[in-house]
């Protein structure tokens, strides 16, 4: 990537340029002998005032290139970043959450250990922006991403699905550990209402749990929590 205002001369060239210019004559080959060679190969007699000062500068312009570069290597870091965040909360979003869950799950592969994923559904969810607007809705599900990612190990990866949906991986935690957990986290953020103006309503959370199998994609578990969540869901809506 071409770094805006810097120039694309070796090195060699433009130290030659810049002597030039402040008059003096530089051979096209360094000094044959070590002992003759001054400061950045340019030979003793050469070093006169003008020619320091051309050296100086040069090295200015060096270092004004390092740190434009530096600065490009942060907003590249930081373009990064916001590109795996969730647009409305600090969550993971679904394709950056797919793909740190393929390296949760080649890691389990490969050493023999377990990982789950749990998926949530916000209940009622469409209710709250019917009722009280669409500000509502997302104070509640900033108020569910802020909880969920407050309640877990900074091993495990929290991300959020799409609309209303949650997703959470668990790092060396089997189906029983995972479906714990995940009624631990439903109860301690339905425990806490949530408050927007006047209303004040619970957040109840619907989840299913899907270990993560030899072979299976991060799709697969996913999708495989997914339908787990929604079966329990018919189940106790009946």
């Amino acid at each position: 990537m071409k770094v805006s205002g810097a120039t694309t001369e070796p090195f060699s060239a433009i130290r030659r340029r810049a002597l030039a210019q402040a008059g003096a004559a530089v051979s096209g080959q360094p000094a044959a002998r070590a002992d003759q060679a001054a400061f950045l190969g340019v030979p003793e007699p050469e070093m006169t005032p003008a020619v320091k000062a051309a050296l100086v500068t040069l090295l200015t312009e060096i270092d004004d290139l390092r740190g434009e570069v530096g600065r490009l290597k942060a907003r590249l870091a930081e373009a990064e970043t916001l590109a795996d965040r969730d647009a409305l909360t600090p969550l993971l979003n679904r394709r950056a959450f797919l793909r740190e869950l393929s390296r949760v799950a080649a890691f389990a592969e490969r050493y023999g250990s377990s990982a789950s994923v749990v998926y949530f559904d916000l209940d009622g969810f469409k209710g709250v922006n019917d009722r009280y607007g669409h500000a509502a809705g997302d104070a509640a599900l900033i108020a569910v991403a802020d909880r969920l990612a407050g309640l877990v190990r900074e091993s495990d990866l929290v991300g959020r699905m799409g609309g209303d949906e949650f997703a959470v991986a668990l790092v060396q935690a089997d189906a029983t550990t995972a479906g714990a957990k995940a009624e631990t986290l439903a109860t301690a953020i339905a425990r806490e209402p949530l408050q927007f103006g006047e209303w004040s309503a619970p957040v109840r959370l619907s989840w299913g749990v899907a270990e993560i199998a030899p072979g299976m994609t991060a799709q697969d578990a996913v999708a495989a929590a997914d339908a787990a969540m929604y079966a329990r869901k018919r189940v106790r809506t009946g």
